[in-house]
């Protein structure tokens, strides 16, 4: 029962990263004295709505599907039961597709936050795999 605690911790590390100012980025552009156009940079954190606002979804629906991965992985952890594990890993795996979602408007809208959340979300993802595909093979509850 103590090893299905640990599947909480990359998915809370993600919630972590999420709620830091740093994930989230907006380009906004604005003019020079020149006449030319300079860009400039602004992150937020994933549960902001200014990059929602904006037209970046991605971001909060990673927020929002990682709360629920979390607390399906909470209950499995604390009853065991494999479908709330099954559920988890299926909604994992559009979490995951979501938290690549700014790398659609260019790199310059993904950030080094992003990049360690979508990792966080990829390796629960294969962990979780991996512990269901031993506990089949053990016949294990």
């Amino acid at each position: 029962m103590k090893k299905r605690f640990l599947h909480l911790i990359l998915p809370g590390a993600a919630l972590v990263l999420e709620m830091l100012p740093y994930g989230a980025v907006c380009n906004f552009a604005r003019p020079a004295e020149d006449g030319s156009i300079g860009y400039f940079r602004q992150t937020y954190a994933y549960f902001d709505l200014t990059p929602f606002g904006y037209a970046n979804f991605a971001p909060l629906i990673t927020a929002i599907l990682t709360c629920a991965v979390l607390a399906m992985l909470a209950g499995y952890c604390v009853t065991g039961k494999t479908g709330l594990a099954t559920a988890a890993r299926n909604t994992l795996w559009v979490c995951a597709a979501f938290s690549f979602g700014p790398l659609v408007f260019g790199l310059r809208y993904y950030s080094v936050v992003g990049f360690l959340i979508s990792a966080a979300l990829a390796a629960e993802l294969i962990v979780l795999y991996a512990g269901m595909k031993k506990q089949k093979n053990t016949g294990e509850e």
